[in-house]
């Protein structure tokens, strides 16, 4: 396998790999806005609820693409710090502290409009299954296994489609198991394994959040 059609294909393949592997009362959380096309389709095949692990990454001031942190939301909100960039952009703790705040106010609107006041899926004593459309650099990964393990679950498991094996390699230590269909010696990007990684909406999140709620009652039903 050399690529992927799209994140629903990738999803499938991904759920395919996760299916067999008898994980106990396992709950998905998607990275939005790519990882839930993903999420949803391994949703499907455990049978299981999908919620969002909220992360945002900080910018470096007047360079807002080079990340000098990430936050992930949450009742305790962990920052994960790349130190050398900070320390080259001469940023304290306290100043990406104060980023910070400008982030979780931004994911906290992005909750409400994805969730619509719905409540964050219990996960403590779970099988907690990250999912994303891919990893390169780890940063916001990192932050959001991080947030995750704070809540306790039971086993923590990172699933994606893509990643750079150097970085899966880093972020060995923050689980329990790490599931990754493709590992590219060189990645370029996440996208150049995809034939097409055009944005995923608001509106898809929303719609594919609706639907986990709707398997999910169903199958609570099915089981009464």
């Amino acid at each position: 396998m050399s690529g992927f059609l799209n994140r629903a294909e990738a999803g499938k393949a991904l759920a395919c790999e996760l299916a067999d592997r008898g994980y106990t009362d396992p709950v998905i959380l998607a990275l939005p806005r790519g990882g839930v096309p993903v999420g949803i389709e391994v949703a499907r095949e455990l049978r299981a609820p999908m919620d969002l692990v909220m992360v945002r990454k900080i910018g470096v001031p007047r360079q807002p693409e080079l990340a000098a942190a990430a936050v992930v939301n949450g009742e305790n909100p962990q920052i994960v710090i790349n130190e050398a960039i900070a320390a080259k952009a001469r940023l304290s703790h306290d100043e990406i502290e104060r980023l910070a705040q400008t982030q979780l106010d931004e994911i906290k609107r992005r909750r409400e409009v994805y969730l619509k006041g719905r409540a964050s899926v219990p996960v403590e004593g779970r099988t907690v299954i990250v999912v994303d459309d891919g990893i390169a650099t780890g940063a916001t990964m990192r932050a959001s296994l991080k947030a995750v393990r704070k809540r306790k679950p039971a086993k923590l498991v990172l699933a994606v489609p893509v990643a750079a094996p150097d970085t899966l390699e880093a972020l060995r230590g923050e689980v329990d198991e790490i599931v990754c269909l493709l590992k590219p010696e060189l990645l370029l990007g996440v996208g150049a394994h995809y034939a097409d990684f055009s944005q995923t909406s608001d509106e898809e999140v929303i719609h594919l959040l609706d639907e986990a709620d709707r398997l999910i009652r169903k199958n609570e039903d099915g089981q009464d």
